[in-house]
């Protein structure tokens, strides 16, 4: 679910030259998801430990490399008896399948700040397509602290869980099939 090198093909050339790794700022990055419960609303749920990160060239806006990892066990719904829950294995599993892994090696951009990213979710051990939306919000040297040059980035996309075999209460309608993915990250440049 973690995803996120997603606006690199946006970049313009002339801000940085040459391949570059980025890596996620863990303090700056939120991987979150929201999923229908029982049709009265959606519940919002998000995972506390993410890291990642991606090469990318800005003079052939060539993506390589794309990782994202998520610590299934840091989910956090705000709920202690929900997140046990949807640690179990009804839902994520965390004590078979401790992460969850986006992995990706291009991106599509369709104008100056938006593009996709096609690339393969692992969830529950099966792995399977998945696109994001991305928005690229800013590409710039940082303001304070480290100075380095920062790609603020905003992913969106959806997924059926069924799709990857987690299909607890969808059939009899307690908890919903889709789940919208909310992603907001910054990734520096590595030096």
């Amino acid at each position: 679910m973690k995803t996120l090198a997603f606006a690199l093909a946006l970049v313009p050339a002339s801000v940085v030259a040459d391949p570059a790794r980025y890596e996620l700022d863990p303090a700056h990055t939120t991987v979150a998801f929201l999923v229908d419960h029982v049709g009265y609303a959606a519940t919002l749920g998000l995972f506390a430990q993410v890291e990642g990160g991606f090469t990318y060239d800005t003079d052939t806006q060539a993506l390589s490399d794309v990782i994202v990892t998520v610590t299934a066990d840091s989910i956090e719904t705000l709920n202690d008896a929900r997140d046990e829950h949807v640690r179990s294995g009804d839902f994520l599993d965390v004590g078979s399948h401790p992460q969850i892994v986006f992995t990706a090696t291009n991106g599509a951009p369709t104008d100056a700040t938006t593009g996709t990213v096609d690339g393969a979710l692992t969830l529950l051990g099966n792995t399977r397509p998945l696109s994001l939306d991305v928005t690229l919000n800013k590409a710039d040297a940082y303001p304070f602290g480290h100075k380095r040059f920062t790609l603020g980035l905003t992913v969106r996309g959806t997924l059926n869980r069924s799709d990857w075999g987690m299909d607890y209460g969808v059939a009899n309608g307690l908890v919903g099939d889709e789940v919208t993915l909310i992603i907001e990250t910054e990734a520096m440049r590595m030096e």
